[in-house]
């Protein structure tokens, strides 16, 4: 016969439970809602210009709604921890608005992280490029070694894909992203491109961080023809601002071409910083036009 628990202890253990699950679940909110989702480009975000508003993109790993794409240039650009290629792929249209140039015959990517558990949101699963064990993450955040590999792995797929359909060579190709997306295109841009690699014509990095950095080894080709643009900002409590000045001093170290800018605000973009990274993107894409 079972032990029947006495009415307090049962609401005892009730109440524990419905602890439990509404800590879950601000954790998932925080993590996958406001405060890590990057800043929709509107014409409300950006009051200083008025840009076109995109329609949601699916999860497919390109998109091509830029009827003048020629095919002679790319830009592979990732999403944050807990969102899609939607949240960005309205820069396939506000790019173009800032510099022409960058609309003819550029084509944008916009790759899909894969839903994963992640350790900081209790194991429970989002989009998201590699785990994270350290909230907020500063300098000396813990890497996921495999996740991360396996993430540029994706990018790089991406990017063989390019040169395979439509022609576009990996020294035609520019990578970025925002926050983990931004840590990955760094890792994809200067860790793994070995010798025998093309490297890529540039890589912009908003609101990340620098990985594994004790594996750092750049070769000279990829110092020499892949230059950065990284933005950050300076009230940043998701990843921290000193992940900036600490990533890019490394980078200039060892003689990567950094432009890097700092802006008024937390864990978002700014429409200062959009527009630097057009007049990056247009000089880095024109070397070999």
């Amino acid at each position: 016969r079972p032990t029947k628990i006495p009415r307090k202890d049962e609401n005892l253990l009730m109440r524990r439970r419905q602890d439990n699950i509404i800590q879950h679940k601000l954790i998932q909110f925080v993590l996958s809602g406001m405060l890590v989702r990057p800043l929709l480009f509107t014409s409300t975000a950006i009051a200083s210009r008025s840009f076109p508003l995109t329609a949601a993109m699916s999860t497919s790993s390109t998109t091509s709604g830029n009827q003048q794409c020629g095919g002679k240039s790319a830009v592979v650009f990732l999403h944050g921890l807990g969102d899609s290629p939607a949240g960005w792929s309205s820069l396939e249209h506000q790019l173009p608005s800032l510099k022409p140039s960058l609309g003819q015959d550029v084509h944008y990517v916009f790759p899909p992280a894969p839903t994963i558990g992640i350790t900081i949101n209790g194991g429970f699963e989002m989009p998201g490029w590699f785990d994270l064990f350290d909230w907020p993450i500063g300098i000396s955040a813990k890497d996921d070694t495999t996740g991360k590999n396996k993430a540029a792995q994706q990018i790089e797929e991406a990017v063989e894909k390019l040169e395979k359909d439509m022609g576009i060579p990996p020294n035609r190709v520019v990578v970025g992203g925002f926050s983990q997306g931004g840590a990955v295109a760094l890792l994809t841009a200067y860790h793994r491109r070995k010798e025998g690699k093309v490297p890529f014509a540039g890589c912009v990095c908003l609101s990340g961080w620098l990985t594994m950095k004790d594996d750092l080894e750049i070769t000279d080709e990829v110092i020499k023809s892949t230059p950065l643009f990284w933005g950050h900002g300076q009230f940043d409590d998701k990843v921290l601002y000193e992940q900036q000045p600490h990533g890019v001093q490394i980078l200039r170290e060892v003689g990567v071409d950094v432009s890097d800018a700092a802006y008024p605000m937390g864990h978002s973009s700014h429409p200062k910083e959009i527009e630097a990274m057009a007049e990056f993107l247009e000089r880095v894409l024109k070397k070999e036009s």
